[in-house]
């Protein structure tokens, strides 16, 4: 019999909409970070720091390229014959098959598999927050309180409070109290959406619930163990972490990856973060290249200017260029004498020459004022832009353009561009 004290869950199903194009191929975990990272590469490395070698991945939109990323766990040291990673998709049954509906209904759907290992303890996670946590140290909380569920919190200003859920607690840290996004807070403890279950308790409130509609941890479980009398415990958070559910957000969290001193440190020994990369050359710098306070991915030709910014592996940045406060992912090229102002460049864009974008007034973007906005631009994977167009702010673009979707060779502050069936 397979024995494991704990096992992790992670739920990485999402479509992450408020990303808008940058996720119109993929779900929100296998978005490209920092560089050389996708999302997800920070859970997973954080499960295999902390000791954590059995982890369920829950997928379910879009999930091809972050199965292809995951593989069977080896830069994670996670492909092992008892436990490793298994990726658990939605799946047939013989009554019939059923989507994910929920955060806890995915969990209560993957039973057999949390029972083949005969937890003691089951440690629920996110697939889209940045941040390094050591779940051992949870995890021994959970312990010395014997409680029944453990919550990671962490302290937000409380003029944020009412975005999120939040914890009342007791001197001994115990949760005698919580309110979803409550318009006026009693407290300033935001769950983190990070739970530690003991197995018995977990199971019970699972089996019992399993028949709500949209089965959810924090409209249905908690409450639920709370009601019942469980034990439940805020462990309070301290670190750094990011939620990068926007397109505003996701740039800034890559943004403070380069200063000067990063809140969030990608260098440091003792906690590394791992992820699934191919075998690439080194960094190439042409003879008037000039970077600057920059990220820069193996890989990559830089001929031009890179000042503040991200830049995936394997992008080229053509003689002339300057690119400023953006992020460029993998494969991306970007032609000769472009300037590239904070803009979101995804997998394998083609900038032609000549091209400058997020120039122009601001202007809220005509179809999703709520996700491009904040000025930036974004240009969605393998979107292909002409030679010498100008680009305004909060403007977004997919698929195959051409010069003739360009008016006077311009694209103006607001606009939403989409070529051949990409969506929103």
């Amino acid at each position: 019999m397979v024995k494991k004290e704990m096992i992790a869950m992670l739920l990485a199903g999402g479509r992450g909409s408020r990303l808008g194009i940058l996720t119109s191929k993929m779900a929100k975990p296998a978005v490209p970070f920092g560089g050389k990272y996708r999302i997800i590469d920070f859970p997973l490395s954080n499960c295999i720091n902390s000791g954590i070698d059995t982890v369920g991945v829950l997928t379910q939109y879009m999930p091809l390229k972050l199965n292809t990323h995951i593989g069977i766990g080896i830069p994670w040291d996670l492909d092992k014959l008892e436990g490793g990673v298994s990726v658990l998709p939605p799946y047939e049954k013989i009554e019939g098959t059923e989507w994910y509906t929920g955060t806890a209904n995915a969990i209560y759907q993957n039973m057999a598999y949390m029972e083949s290992y005969h937890p003691d303890y089951v440690l629920i996670l996110s697939g889209d927050h940045i941040y390094k946590m050591d779940y051992q140290s949870m995890l021994d909380f959970h312990k010395e309180n014997n409680a029944d569920v453990t919550i990671a919190v962490m302290p937000v200003p409380m003029e944020e409070a009412k975005r999120f859920g939040i914890m009342i607690t007791d001197e001994h840290d115990q949760i005698t109290d919580f309110e979803e996004k409550p318009e006026h807070p009693r407290s300033n403890l935001a769950s983190m959406g990070i739970y530690i279950f003991s197995w018995k308790a977990f199971k019970e409130a699972l089996e019992t619930n399993k028949d709500t509609p949209g089965l959810d941890f924090g409209k249905h479980i908690i409450p639920y163990c709370r009601e019942k009398g469980e034990r439940l415990f805020a462990y309070e958070f301290n670190g750094y972490w990011k939620d990068v559910g926007t397109l505003t957000s996701y740039w800034e969290a890559n943004m403070e990856l380069i200063d000067t001193v990063p809140e969030f440190n990608l260098y440091e020994e003792y906690w590394k973060i791992y992820t699934n990369v191919e075998s690439l050359p080194p960094q190439y710098y042409g003879r008037s290249s000039k970077v600057e306070r920059s990220i820069v991915g193996e890989g990559s030709e830089i001929y031009g200017e890179v000042n503040s910014s991200v830049i995936g592996c394997n992008v080229e940045i053509g003689e002339g260029s300057v690119v400023r406060d953006s992020i460029v992912m993998n494969g991306a090229r970007i032609g000769k004498n472009c300037r590239i102002e904070k803009s979101v460049i995804a997998e394998r864009a083609d900038i032609g020459d000549n091209v400058v974008t997020g120039e122009g007034e601001e202007v809220p973007n005509e179809t999703e004022p709520s996700i491009y906005r904040d000025g930036l631009v974004c240009i969605a994977e393998d979107a292909v832009i002409p030679d010498g167009v100008a680009i305004g702010r909060n403007v977004c673009i997919g698929g195959k353009t051409v010069r003739e979707d360009y008016p006077d060779g311009q694209l103006p502050s607001g606009r939403t561009l989409i070529r051949e069936g990409d969506e929103k």
